[in-house]
């Protein structure tokens, strides 16, 4: 592991205005310190476990950084191969996936945001409009979809102080990178209302590397009377971004800064245009029993002018998602339960044309014939309910279930006749168990294990053979997750937080998106996986005196993923490191506050060498990041708050992959290209200012 000094910035910055959401009343002290729920949290409805960040740790990093956000968190592990590249993989799920994030569910205040087929796009949403990310790591939380990644919950800023307050926070940094949220928040005893408009732009790291980026966001609640609220949520986003690829490891030596060649040639985009609407009503039918139903709609516009060809696609999405959620006495203590079901259909339509970039004179991509033209349907259906039972005055049982159907339907647009490719494909029914046991050690520490069942259904790119036919022989990959861990509270004593799990899952069906072309992938179950490992979270909170903190936090993983069996054709891989995962992954932060205005974070990320193919003859190197950030809020008026903040990424100026694409193919005779190039050091700062009317 390299080691470095910390290197030291005065600066100053802003706090949070409006204040966040205590993670329990009852632990106060170390609100917005530390990273996980302390004893319950808002998506088990009972006692499953899982991690959340929120509140301060938000200002750890940059408020363009999502990866450096989510990273803090152990076993999980965001790749971020550009602002519109990503990869998010929790527990080694999802490391196989080319590009993009599958098998985690992703919501978004409650609404799922993942498409029928199971890919998520976490780039469709401004980190800064968030106040927390809760992740459920493996397919423990029977209400949220059981996928054997888990689940991302988005939660949008809500306004906890009664008025109107106009805000506007402004950023500038390395690679011109300029960003401006401006939001208008009120709330009173009926409505709580917060607008965000938010714009990005940046020229980038690396050669045809620009992204822009212009966002709205509407998040209203409207109490009707006792019983009733409504609730309206409205997310627009319009962003270009250029592409620069992957390169290959001769390139990345000569020059991390570089494009792949054929993608600036082309100059390589996409255009997207995101809408996403949500309308809920909750009723409470009583003190005990209440529902929340939520109906959603979602539209996607993408274009996307790649070397191969130009790809113009778009996807509607709609659905619902009911949730009845009550209480009941037994043997004088509380149970809980919830049950409902959500329901999601899209229809994805995509259709492919010559890029003629050779013949444009040098002005990049230049759309030609038609090649393709598709459209698939895809629908989902989620059942769960949940029950917990107190059997003693310390120990719960929790028992959960989850029903999937997934039915896809695809349309060959383009080819008539006996060449026309329409197929159906409807999975089996899926019955999903879950079962929890928790143990109550006193003042918060608890003792809790986890045995539950989860799925993932294949990518469109899997379901199909290679001649493009719906392939009737894909199974969707199953698993059993058996998780052991506690989590341990020593305040007032020491103000301490620890939290260790202990996990293995074994997956059958394994799928394996394999490359056959530059922009072909075919699919197939090629065996079992097994992920086990270890989980370490960490947080403590030192108090040094006259109104001064220093908050230390340690996230430590190690990943022991195999594949268990694993043929393909002739090559036999059983027993090799599963692909695209690293041993050891290593977060340590540091928070200093002085009188909760003045603040200096620093954080240091290390990532283990990851095997790059199913032979592991290819490794990236592992690498450690040190960044750090300082800041001061003062009030200029009983009305007006005023910050200013500076931090630097990638102290020591440290050459690494940020992400990785496995089992890369070269064509045309060239050099495969698995990586993308991390950030070199790079700055930014901002001024934050609110008026509170």
């Amino acid at each position: 592991m390299k080691t470095s000094l910390f290197c030291i910035l005065l600066v100053i910055s802003f706090s949070n205005l409006l204040g966040q959401e205590s993670v329990q009343d009852s632990v106060t002290y170390l609100d917005e310190v530390i990273l996980v729920d302390p004893v319950k949290n808002k998506a088990a409805k009972g006692i499953t476990a899982s991690n959340v960040i929120k509140g301060k740790i938000f200002q750890n990093q940059s408020p363009i950084d999502f990866a450096a956000t989510i990273n803090q968190i152990a076993g999980v592990h965001m790749f971020s191969g550009a602002l519109n590249t990503n990869r998010i993989t929790i527990r080694g799920v999802g490391a196989r996936t080319p590009f993009g994030t599958d098998k985690i569910r992703l919501y978004y205040n409650d609404i799922p945001v993942t498409n029928g087929t199971g890919f998520s796009t976490i780039e469709a949403f401004d980190l800064e409009n968030l106040n927390a990310i809760e992740i459920i790591k493996g397919p423990k939380s029977a209400a949220y979809g059981t996928n054997l990644g888990g689940a991302m919950l988005l939660r949008t800023t809500e306004v906890e102080t009664t008025g109107t307050t106009v805000s506007n926070n402004f950023t500038a940094g390395s690679y011109g990178l300029i960003k401006n949220n401006l939001s208008l928040s009120h709330a009173d005893e009926k409505l709580n209302f917060n607008m965000h408009y938010g714009h990005m732009s940046t020229d980038g790291y690396r050669e045809n590397n620009s992204f822009d980026r212009d966002g709205l966001l509407l998040n209203l609640s409207r109490i009707i009377n006792s019983k009733s609220t409504v609730s309206l949520l409205v997310n627009y986003i319009d962003y270009t971004a250029q592409i620069p690829s992957s390169l290959s490891q001769t390139a990345f030596d000569e020059d991390p800064t570089q494009a792949a060649f054929t993608w600036n040639a082309s100059q390589g985009f996409e255009a997207n245009k995101y809408t996403l609407v949500g309308l809920s009503h909750t009723y409470k039918f009583n003190e005990k029993f209440r529902n929340t139903t939520g109906l959603f709609y979602s539209y996607l516009d993408h274009y996307e002018p790649r070397p191969f060809n130009i790809l113009d696609e778009y996807t509607n999405g709609y659905g619902f998602r009911s949730n009845f959620s009550g209480n009941f006495d037994l043997n004088g203590q509380e149970a809980t339960y919830n049950f409902g079901g959500e329901f999601y259909r899209d229809e994805y339509k995509w259709q492919t044309f010559e890029n003629l970039y050779r013949d444009n004179n040098g002005n990049g991509s230049l759309e030609g014939d038609q090649i393709s033209n598709n459209k698939e349907y895809r629908r989902q259906f989620n059942g769960f309910g949940v029950i917990t039972l107190p059997l003693s005055s310390r120990l719960k049982a929790q028992a959960g279930l989850n029903i999937n159907k997934t039915h896809y339907d695809f349309r060959d647009l383009f080819t008539i006749g006996a060449g026309n490719k329409n197929a159906k494909r409807n999975f089996d029914l899926l019955i999903l168990p879950s079962l929890s046991m928790e143990y109550g050690l006193g003042g918060g520490s608890r003792i809790y294990a986890n045995v539950s069942r989860g799925f993932s259904n294949p990518s469109l790119e899997e379901t199909l053979t290679p001649d493009g036919l719906i392939n009737p022989e894909i199974e969707q990959e199953t698993g059993t997750n058996y998780e052991l861990g506690t989590k341990l509270f020593f305040w007032p004593k020491t103000n301490l937080w620890l939290d260790i799990t202990f996990y293995r899952m074994d997956i059958k069906n394994l799928l394996v998106a394999q490359r056959v072309g530059e922009d072909q992938f075919i699919g197939k179950n090629a065996g079992k996986t097994r992920h086990q490992g270890i989980e370490l979270q960490l947080d403590y909170r030192f108090n040094l005196g006259n109104n001064t903190t220093l908050s230390p936090s340690v996230g430590y993983t190690v990943n022991d993923h195999s594949f268990k069996e694993f043929v393909d054709g002739d090559d036999d891989f059983s027993g090799n490191p599963l692909t695209g995962v690293p041993k050891h992954r290593l977060h340590f932060s540091s928070r200093l506050e002085h009188k909760k205005k003045f603040y200096w974070t620093a954080t240091y990320q290390y990532v283990d060498d990851i095997p790059l193919t199913d032979a592991n003859s290819l490794s990236s190197d592992a690498y450690g990041i040190f960044s750090s950030q300082m800041g001061y809020n003062t009030s200029v008026s009983e009305k007006l708050s005023l910050g200013i903040n500076i931090g630097v990424n990638n102290i020591f100026d440290t050459t690494y992959a940020r992400s990785v694409l496995i089992n890369a193919v070269g064509f045309g005779g060239n050099a495969p290209r698995y990586f993308y190039p991390g950030n070199d050091r790079n700055y930014y700062g901002g001024v934050q200012l609110a008026y509170r009317l």
